[in-house]
């Protein structure tokens, strides 16, 4: 029986995917999450030293929390036993800890439950776990690419140690193709593979940082590339875009046209122009920009060139972060078109923007005055000696909750680095301070 399960799991491993055939088995061959797992690193000298907790990997798909959480397990020679919270049930949870008991008093090893999209196991599924993941019968690593905090509950959350995963960079999924393509045993290496340099770049972009993407598609397209008369199979790029099912769009995410590109997004939207902005949005998202970096160009537009004149601007820019942050992509690309159109169709107004230019000025080049005594507040009895808070003005003791009184340093007193335009919410801003200070000291 042992040696027909043996023939077993060789043939299943000989007739894997490319990406399942690659997979790094120790941390010599991992690629990426430094940060985590390089040397010197808290969590890697544990694993090291066979100190394990129980944990959860947060990161986006194809950033090797599978893989981590396996290698984990062959460092520490413990039993390894994966599972996925779309398929498990809470019958299943309770033999896989019923076989973990038997296993550690019978051989004394250790079991690591591997929880596969842990964020879709319901309280009773994960309140199953939770004793057993106290009294150490499981090690449990779970992998999730939502937000543990709204995802798994907070008692079981409590007792695992969160670890944030990062996609990789184009450099590590270059290295992990090429690396597929070179190995003659697990990879690519007997069938002779070239990639055009225009492909391999292809795939590494649109990729965006997931390894398994990357794989799965150069696996695709070598099988279908015939070999030449050496036994070669020469890929091009439309071979990769057909595997990818995308087309490559001119954009370098590092070079010209991508600093290019943001700048026509970024004019476009200056110029009230939805329609254009709306364009190079889709050739930034649509050749594979990290839409992130797109959200936070808008977030920056929403105060530099729409400011005061609509203050939803920045509220719109945050919400369009948040929602491409939490669908992720394609999904989020309406998110970014809708702040786009909005931005595009605010006021505009750079008031804010030249307001604090100023203030960066004169805070580098003035003398930085200590704050005037009475806008301190007085802690101690000996700050009230010093006159800390003496002649404080409470504005809401005073009609229309406003009293005038100084707020900047001596040396700068009746300076002025906010005057709102006529755009927008500004009108109703630009009024408000007239009634407040009128013509003296705030001139409108």
């Amino acid at each position: 029986m042992e040696l027909f399960e043996h023939y077993r799991k060789e043939q299943l491993e000989r007739e894997a995917p490319l990406a399942a055939r690659m997979r790094p088995q120790s941390f010599a061959e991992f690629m990426g999450q430094e940060h985590l797992v390089g040397e010197g690193r808290v969590l890697r000298k544990s694993i090291e030293a066979d100190q394990l907790i129980s944990m959860l990997f947060w990161g986006p798909p194809g950033s090797g929390k599978t893989t981590l959480a396996r290698i984990i397990a062959n460092t520490t020679k413990s039993h390894f036993t994966p599972i996925s919270a779309v398929t498990a049930g809470v019958a299943d949870l309770r033999r896989i800890i019923d076989e973990a008991r038997e296993r550690r008093g019978m051989h004394g090893q250790r079991t690591i439950l591997f929880i596969d999209e842990i964020h879709r196991f319901n309280k009773a599924q994960q309140d199953v776990i939770l004793p057993y993941v106290e009294d150490g019968a499981i090690t449990l690593i779970g992998a999730t690419t939502e937000n543990p905090s709204f995802e798994v509950t907070s008692p079981l959350l409590s007792r695992c140690s969160v670890f944030t995963l990062d996609s990789l960079t184009n450099e590590e999924v270059r290295t992990i193709v090429q690396r597929a393509i070179a190995d003659e045993e697990r990879g690519l290496g007997k069938l002779g593979v070239k990639l055009d340099e225009d492909a391999l770049e292809h795939l590494v972009l649109m990729s965006n940082g997931d390894a398994r993407v990357a794989l799965n598609a150069l696996e695709m397209a070598t099988f279908a590339t015939e070999p030449d008369k050496r036994g070669r199979r020469k890929i091009p790029l439309p071979t990769i875009e057909d595997a990818l099912q995308h087309r490559a769009l001119l954009y370098d995410k590092a070079g010209e046209q991508h600093y290019d590109t943001i700048s026509a997004l970024h004019k476009s939207l200056r110029g009230s122009d939805p329609d254009a902005a709306l364009y190079w949005l889709g050739r930034m998202l649509e050749a594979g920009e990290d839409p992130l970096y797109v959200a936070r160009r808008l977030v920056r537009f929403a105060s530099e060139d729409v400011g005061m004149a609509d203050p939803q601007a920045l509220v719109v820019a945050m919400a369009a972060q948040q929602a491409v942050h939490f669908i992720g992509m394609p999904e989020g690309n309406l998110a970014l078109a809708q702040v786009v159109v909005y931005l595009a169709t605010a006021p505009k107004s750079n008031s804010l923007y030249k307001a604090y230019s100023q203030v960066q000025q004169d805070v580098k080049r003035t003398r930085n005055d200590p704050v005037p005594l009475h806008l301190r507040n007085p802690e101690t009895g000996l700050m009230r000696e010093l006159g800390y808070g003496r002649g404080y003005k409470y504005a809401h003791d005073f009609p229309g909750h406003f009293v005038e009184q100084q707020n900047l340093p001596d040396a700068l007193q009746g300076k002025r680095y906010y005057s709102p335009s006529d755009q927008g919410f500004e009108q109703e801003v630009k009024r408000r301070l007239r009634g407040w200070w009128g013509e003296k000291g705030k001139k409108q």
